[in-house]
């Protein structure tokens, strides 16, 4: 899908090129009343408007313009045709406070991204179309988000839209793909029809499936296709195999996972060009493993030549990972020959379905640092993420503090404290699936939160089976409660965590005898709890061999949220005793003075 925005004003480009880089869009220009188009800088291009739309009116899929809704009304009018064939278009005021989606609400992306815009914004959705405030799930676009292809015509996905619109019922029979999606307040009004249910009504049914013949339908990736091949066989004969046996049994394209073969074939340069040219992922494995799976057709032949009964029913068998695959269509043999009947090759395929999909290349995994709690301090960038993501992991908490901002077509998935390997192991098997996934950490994912391990473990992954990731920046309780203080961290300092539970005491004992030899204002987190009740006491025991009684000290608890207090001690009268995991504490160096209740660690302008 192609974006492209236009401004009315030279005022709106910082805000455009923030869209840009948050991949919103993926060009904009300046509006110029100059006939001739001409650069504004390296990044913007001034053009005539009126031509621009009228050259590229079918190349667009969805035009943001920003500034005059009238002057747009005026530049589109003449180029309307047809819902089914006019891009969609979102006016936008110069101070992004109103989102108003134009023409074609029903398109893929078009309600989509205009209520993204408005969270990022904080902005007004205004709109008039009675299904968006019935909260109904976009039929026609949803399954984008969970890493799904859609078949069938804009026309009879616009019927099934404005049957939904004048609450008819809809239903939906899904045969493959993940099924989350149903737990969404949208998703829950849909009719859902098991697999034993007969559709009665085709005109108001959509499905989710692997066959092509269905009227509406989304395609999950689930397929995993067996190959074998007589070495030096031709792209393009496998490609027309592959072809072939997709029409032949109705199968989509669009559900292909990837390809899956004995491991003797990675240097198969054919192999190689098709994974390449069509961006599927390919799974080797070796004839050991191979020979361990159980099929309906072994070869004896297959055996003799490279020692295992069965490669492509094999293959597409083991490339489900487990995960319930069974073969839907079992071995067929093509063989390639010349006009003379020479011998050019042979091609073997199978196909597996899983029941996990794969589409790792389009799933992302957003790390949110969601600051230290009020929705308030949550960034821009942090929420334009959380708007792209279909699935919200974090512990319940910190979900329950982002709950206002939640869509109904989005889920949320409530962890505990402790599990944060499995929340990484879900974001990135969910990602795995094509999945735009949210991890959420408390104040910065960086610092003490999420994002290192989910890094680590995506690492272990070979590089085509990972999804791609960010990591969006957050308030830190450090840095708000140095706020709520003064302006403890004006000079030197740094943050330790007194958690022993994946530090060694030992390195935290170091790492606070460094602190103190440096002079360096100290932020302590994670100071004590139940069950560690004497690394706090030991800690200040520390200091006090190195500074002042009277050195000031900031004991914050749960900055951010309703229950927010801070208290000001000195060294040695701090209440060890009422600290506790949701404090943070901060100490400061040599320098550091108490001036009418505000902390200050000057930093040499006087």
């Amino acid at each position: 899908m192609k974006v492209a925005a236009i401004s009315f004003s030279e005022q709106s480009e910082e805000f455009l090129n923030s869209l840009r880089s948050l991949d919103f869009l993926d060009e904009f220009y300046i509006a110029s009343s100059s006939q001739n188009n001409n650069v504004v800088n390296k990044s913007v291009l001034k053009i005539n408007v009126k031509e621009f739309i009228q050259k590229n009116w079918r190349k667009i899929d969805l035009f943001l313009f920003v500034g005059s809704i009238s002057a747009t009304i005026r530049i589109i009018s003449p180029l309307l045709n047809s819902k089914a064939k006019d891009p969609g278009v979102i006016v936008i005021d110069k101070k992004f406070s109103r989102i108003i989606p134009l023409i074609g609400i029903h398109q893929p992306f078009c309600y989509e991204i205009s209520l993204k815009l408005a969270n990022l914004f904080d902005g007004d959705l205004v709109m008039t179309n009675n299904s968006i405030f019935e909260k109904y799930l976009d039929l026609d676009s949803f399954g984008r988000n969970w890493g799904w292809n859609r078949s069938g015509s804009i026309n009879d996905w616009s019927d099934l839209v404005i049957k939904q619109s004048n609450k008819q019922n809809i239903f939906v029979k899904q045969y493959s793909g993940n099924k989350v999606w149903k737990e969404s307040e949208s998703g829950k009004k849909i009719n859902f029809l098991t697999n034993k249910d007969k559709v009665e009504k085709e005109e108001n049914t959509f499905f989710i499936s692997t066959k092509n013949y269905h009227r509406a339908a989304w395609h999950p990736r689930t397929l995993w296709v067996g190959i074998g091949c007589e070495r030096n066989t031709s792209a393009k004969f496998i490609e027309d195999c592959i072809n072939k046996l997709f029409l032949k049994y109705e199968i989509s394209f669009f559900s292909i996972a990837g390809l899956a073969t004995v491991d003797i074939k990675k240097d198969e340069k054919a192999l190689i060009d098709i994974t390449k040219t069509k961006n599927w992922p390919i799974k080797f494995f070796s004839n050991k493993d191979l020979l361990k799976v159980e099929v309906p057709n072994p070869s004896k032949i297959v055996f003799e030549e490279i020692g295992t009964f069965s490669v492509a029913e094999a293959a597409s068998l083991l490339a489900c990972d487990n995960e319930g695959g069974q073969i839907v269509i079992e071995k067929n043999i093509f063989k390639h020959k010349d006009p003379s009947g020479k011998n050019l090759g042979a091609v073997t395929l199978a196909i597996a379905e899983s029941k996990k999909q794969f589409a790792p290349e389009r799933g992302f995994v957003h790390i949110i640092g969601s600051g230290p709690g009020a929705i308030s301090y949550l960034t821009g960038e942090s929420k334009a993420a959380l708007s792209q993501c279909s699935i919200w992991i974090g512990y319940k908490r910190y979900l329950d503090l982002l709950n206002p901002l939640m869509r109904d077509d989005q889920i949320r998935i409530d962890s505990e404290l402790t599990q944060e390997k499995q929340r990484c192991a879900e974001a990135i098997s969910l990602a795995q699936q094509g999945i735009k996934v949210a991890l959420i950490s408390s104040g910065d994912a960086g610092i003490y939160g999420m994002a290192g391990l989910l890094i680590e473990l995506i690492q272990k992954l070979e590089i085509q089976f990972r999804p791609s990731f960010a990591v969006h920046p957050g308030i830190s309780s450090l840095q708000l409660a140095a706020a709520l203080a003064g302006a403890p961290l004006m000079n030197d300092f740094c943050a330790i965590s007194l958690s022993d539970k994946l530090t060694p005491w030992e390195t935290i004992k170091k790492r606070i005898n460094g602190a103190l030899i440096g002079d360096f204002v100290v932020a302590i987190f994670n100071p004590q709890s139940n069950e560690r009740n004497w690394q706090l006491r030991t800690t200040i025991e520390m200091f006090l061999k190195f500074r002042a009684k009277t050195t000031p000290v900031l004991v914050a608890r749960q900055v951010g949220r309703n229950q927010q207090k801070k208290r000001i001690f000195n060294l040695d009268t701090i209440p060890i005793d009422e600290i506790d995991m949701l404090s943070i504490i901060i100490i400061g160096n040599s320098s550091t003075k108490l001036v009418n209740n505000f902390l200050i660690s000057p930093r040499g302008y006087l």
